[in-house]
């Protein structure tokens, strides 16, 4: 095809126009490649297009080649450019164009032309494509199945496409930087976490035992950066970074939190005998470093685990590995526990749920959701249950995943005392809006009413932001609350409701379930528990119950709040048996402070207008409904 004049300008435009657009948008390299190859074809019918690549190492790759056969492009990967690697190699080599109007008698193709000439090609026009600095990054050829050299309309084509190679190749230059930047821990040049949790995501689990884990955490960082500065800590953090790297090598390694460190053992020999690996870390890892004027030896403790059946996804390998990390610290520092079945009881979940929650709420990565409480013949919101979250990278945690934690008194008083606090800040944001708050539940523990500060704790956390007690709803279950006869709770709870704040009993059916204590016990509310709900229907017995607790509730001038609800039969049961509160997935899950202040602003049962306080009166509408 010959294109001429106005007619050719207009072609070029419109190949230029074609690429730069899928640059702009962001299409893949190897798609623009083939696009570009395809597009210059269709000019010059009589030509065949390639575009190679050049990694870091000077080794050449074929990106593009829509109209060779795949066997000759996967020939062509890895080949080294030199003088004589045929015209597109040696192209690179030079940095110049390569014309051979004879693959066949060409010493440049003494090596490749048993490739080339079984498919009809005689000749190869290679042009480099060279970066801003120069050096070679690809190259873009034309092959003809008759020798011959380019046509002038054939060398201002490739010019064109060079020049669109060019902009491409230096566009997918910056998205890897930026990508390897975001992917790298700026301090030892290690895979960051972000790396890691996606070196995980793409492990193969179907052959237990095909690799391993090793999680290592540095046990004197603390000490270093409190002893010398930051500088030594940092300097400590560098040289084992690099000890761990060369340890574990050829497999890869990671720094994913502050002084903890990850391998992945993917090697035969290194899986095989992992504690054979964990130990040439620690060795290591024991020499002394020079960290400026200071002499400091790394000391690590390192936990691990191995791709064992029934592990259907990465992240069980993960935690096992840090159940045996926590293992290991809880019962030496300084060694090396690989983790086996027996490891993963309760008790050893609750010690790492433990860690992770002490952690995240160090790190404020323990937050409040939000589930609304809605009157179930208008759902409007008339109330909130606050419940805990943990977030974990991109991840949120509900707290049933990490209830074991709670076993402990210190975390447990910890975390009320952490969403105490979030959750008094939250309403007074929400009161500031003009946002008619009425009440909002707080789950409390054992632990909580036992060390005596939970009246003080929400005192002072509700007082500094301006919020009256009326608004909080403290949620107990039943084992707490009637747990071994237990008075203290009970009368903790009188005292605080004797300043204002109202107590709900939690989960009613799943603990002692007895009618008798709704009749000695202080509640305010009673809330059914889900497992009742999910029962509903006529006839079946489990409606006999919640009628039954309906009505007691009533006549005790109890609210009831009907939990887990899912389907609009249940709303149509609860109703017909004169409950007129509940929650639960059908209206909503437990979402963040910015979702919950939308669906208070838009079901917000009460108007909003002033500064409002709530005074519960869509409440007392439910309680006198539902009696």
């Amino acid at each position: 095809m010959f294109v001429a004049g106005a007619a050719h300008e207009e072609t070029m435009l419109k190949l230029q126009n074609i690429i730069l657009e899928m640059i702009a948008k962001g299409d893949s390299l190897a798609n623009i490649s083939t696009r570009l190859c395809i597009e210059a074809e269709m000019l010059i019918p009589d030509a065949i297009c390639s575009v190679l690549t050049i990694d870091g190492a000077g080794i050449i790759h074929p990106l593009a080649g829509p109209s060779l056969p795949s066997r000759y492009s996967a020939a062509l990967d890895g080949i080294e450019p030199g003088p004589s690697a045929g015209s597109c190699g040696t192209a690179v080599y030079l940095r110049s164009e390569v014309t051979v109007t004879d693959i066949e008698t060409d010493s440049r193709w003494a090596d490749y032309k048993h490739l080339a000439l079984p498919l009809g090609l005689r000749a190869c026009w290679s042009s480099p494509i060279l970066d801003a600095t120069g050096e070679a990054v690809g190259t873009f050829a034309f092959y003809y199945r008759e020798c011959r050299g380019p046509t002038e309309l054939e060398r201002e084509i490739v010019r064109q496409c060079v020049h669109l190679c060019a902009i491409a190749l230096e566009r997918e230059q910056r998205m890897e930087a930026h990508q390897q930047r975001a992917l790298t821990d700026a301090l030892t040049g290690l895979p960051n976490r972000a790396a890691f949790n996606a070196a995980l995501g793409s492990l193969d689990c179907g052959v237990p035992g095909d690799w391993a884990l090793l999680v290592i955490d540095l046990d004197n960082l603390k000490v270093a950066n409190d002893t010398f500065g930051h500088h030594a800590g940092d300097c400590l953090l560098t040289i084992a970074g690099e000890r761990i790297a060369k340890a574990v090598a050829p497999n890869a390694s990671f720094r994913i939190g502050g002084d903890e460190f990850a391998a992945v053992i993917q090697s035969a020999v290194s899986s095989t005998d992992l504690d054979r690996t964990a130990e040439q870390i620690l060795a290591a890892l024991a020499e002394p470093a020079e960290c400026g004027a200071h002499v400091i030896v790394p000391r690590a403790t390192i936990g691990g685990a191995a791709l064992s059946f029934g592990d259907r996804v990465a992240e069980r390998v993960r935690q096992n590995a840090d159940f045996a990390l926590y293992h290991a610290k809880e019962t030496g520092r300084g060694g090396y526990v690989r983790y086996w079945p027996g490891l993963g009881t309760n008790i050893t979940r609750r010690l790492g749920d433990i860690r992770d929650v002490d952690a995240a709420l160090r790190e404020h990565r323990i937050d409040a959701y939000y589930q609304p409480v809605v009157r179930l013949d208008t759902r409007e919101i008339v109330g909130l249950e606050a419940l805990c979250r943990m977030r974990i990278g991109d991840r949120v945690i509900s707290a049933a995943d990490f209830q074991e934690a709670t076993k402990d008194v210190h975390v447990a008083v910890a975390m009320t005392a952490r969403m105490i606090e979030l959750v008094a800040a939250d309403v007074r944001a929400w009161l500031d809006m003009g946002i008619a708050f009425q009440h909002v539940g707080i789950n409390i523990s054992s632990a909580d009413m036992h060390g005596g500060r939970l009246d003080r704790l929400l005192a002072d956390a509700f007082e500094k932001e301006g919020v009256p007690l009326k608004h909080v709803v403290l949620e107990v279950t039943e084992t707490v609350y009637m747990g071994a006869g237990d008075r203290i709770v009970q009368r903790a709870v009188e005292a605080l409701r004797a300043k204002g704040l109202r107590v709900a009993l939690d989960d009613f059916g799943t603990g002692y379930a007895s009618l008798t204590h709704l009749l000695t016990v202080p509640v305010d509310i009673l809330k059914i528990d889900k497992s009742f709900i999910a029962r509903l229907a006529p006839g079946d017995a489990g409606m006999a119950i919640v009628e039954g607790l309906i009505q007691i509730a009533g006549k005790l001038e109890m609210r009831v709040i009907a939990e887990g609800i899912e389907t609009e039969e249940q709303v149509r049961e609860l109703i017909s048996a004169g409950c007129l509160l509940g929650q639960g997935y059908l209206f909503s899950e437990a979402v963040d402070r910015t979702a919950t202040t939308a669906l208070l602003l838009g079901d917000n049962q009460t108007p909003a207008g002033t500064r409002g306080t709530g005074d519960g009166s869509a409440y007392s509408t439910a309680r006198k409904m539902s009696r």
